[in-house]
């Protein structure tokens, strides 16, 4: 049985590393494939405008790409954001609807009294809003 295991784990180690050998050559085909692309239509400008308009033409080409590359990576960052921050409120409302945190709240409630926990909720609260208050600003900051 463990050695079923073992041979299992190194057969779909081995072929991980194929895929990823295989997906290696790939990029460095599509990347030799794009270099000579761009050194064709280099020449080909350069030979009916001149040296000048070829760089030119060039760098525009690499500024489109760059801007693109930029576009998807703000974009991305921001739907890394809004899911971590959905994360973040699910894992919230989950604590706040487990049965064991609820009947720890009440079991603390009942240890302490209803009359001295009115002052430290009080309290807990104001920290609380201070502190999604500095957060709300931190976050503002970071924006601009």
């Amino acid at each position: 049985m463990l050695q079923r295991l073992i041979d299992d784990a190194k057969q779909s180690a081995g072929n991980a590393l194929r895929l990823t050998s295989l997906a290696g050559a790939i990029a460095v085909a599509l990347f030799i494939t794009i270099v000579f692309l761009c050194a064709a239509a280099f020449v080909f400008v350069l030979q009916h405008y001149g040296p000048v308009e070829a760089c030119l033409a060039a760098a525009a080409l690499f500024f489109v790409i760059t801007l693109i590359a930029a576009v998807a990576y703000t974009m991305r960052k921001r739907e890394m954001k809004r899911h971590a921050e959905k994360m973040a409120k699910a894992a919230a409302a989950n604590a706040f609807t487990d049965p064991v945190v609820i009947a720890t709240g009440l079991q603390i409630v009942r240890a302490i009294g209803a009359k001295r926990l009115i002052p430290i909720l009080a309290v807990a609260g104001l920290a609380l809003g201070l502190m999604v208050s500095r957060a709300e600003g931190n976050r503002k900051q970071a924006e601009e």
